[in-house]
């Protein structure tokens, strides 16, 4: 997917012709990674600045002993290196779980963007403000649902989140996560994780079958993960 086809999406907020033209001077190049290959590294510094164009991702920090918490799931429009470039070093690691596509940003230019666009400048605020809600949301999530409730929740995130960038999809889309990564998305043992997958799965309200999840009640799965839908507020895309 090109960034002129996520900008067609309504989830996106639309750019004057000035800001079109700066991003377009700060893009360098558009690159492609396989499925299992590490974008971002943890307590690392000096990353390029990328926007997912194409393909899944994770955020993740893992502990010395190798166990690992995910964050959150990227999916194209998210930008992958913004600690990194705001901070002195990345408190996460990014890696790709599908083949993926990415916009690279010139980071020297990060800078300008603040002194000559103070609207996009509060377009990254607003990026970094929704990816603490997001890790916020997941906290609760594994804090204070039930394993079913927290693997509904899940299952909805994702569902929703890639039906707002291809609403042609209809009930059935990829679902590239494996069991260990909803275990390591939601705290739970892969023991646990597969109990529990398999008690949602029989009440019928959706299937997880060949990499791709089937949506058959959307209304009754989101009951079970105690989920409100709240209107989708237009995001920024940066490239």
């Amino acid at each position: 997917m090109c960034a002129d086809r996520l900008r067609e999406l309504d989830i996106f907020k639309p750019n004057t012709a000035q800001e079109l033209e700066f991003m377009n001077s700060i893009r360098l190049r558009n690159v492609k990674f396989p499925a299992g290959k590490t974008i971002v590294n943890e307590r690392a510094s000096s990353a390029q600045l990328y926007t997912l164009l194409e393909g899944w991702a994770i955020r993740h920090k893992t502990l010395k002993n190798g166990r690992r918490q995910i964050l959150n799931i990227m999916f194209p429009g998210d930008l992958i290196g913004l600690q990194q470039n705001l901070l002195d070093e990345s408190t996460s690691s990014v890696e790709t779980i599908t083949d993926v596509e990415l916009c690279e940003l010139d980071k020297n230019k990060l800078w300008l963007l603040y002194q000559s666009f103070p609207s996009l400048a509060y377009d990254i605020t607003w990026i970094c403000a929704h990816e603490e809600q997001i890790v916020d949301d997941n906290l609760l999530n594994v804090g204070a649902r039930s394993a079913v409730e927290k693997i509904a929740m899940l299952i909805l995130h994702v569902f929703k989140r890639y039906r707002a960038l291809y609403p042609e999809a209809g009930k059935v889309i990829p679902f590239p996560l494996n069991q260990q990564d909803v275990a390591d998305a939601l705290g739970l043992s892969l023991a646990h994780t597969n109990k529990s997958l398999k008690k949602l799965e029989k009440l019928g309200l959706h299937k997880i079958q060949e990499g791709k999840l089937t949506i058959l009640n959307e209304k009754a799965l989101a009951t079970v993960a105690d989920y409100f839908e709240s209107p989708i507020t237009p995001r920024p895309l940066i490239c």
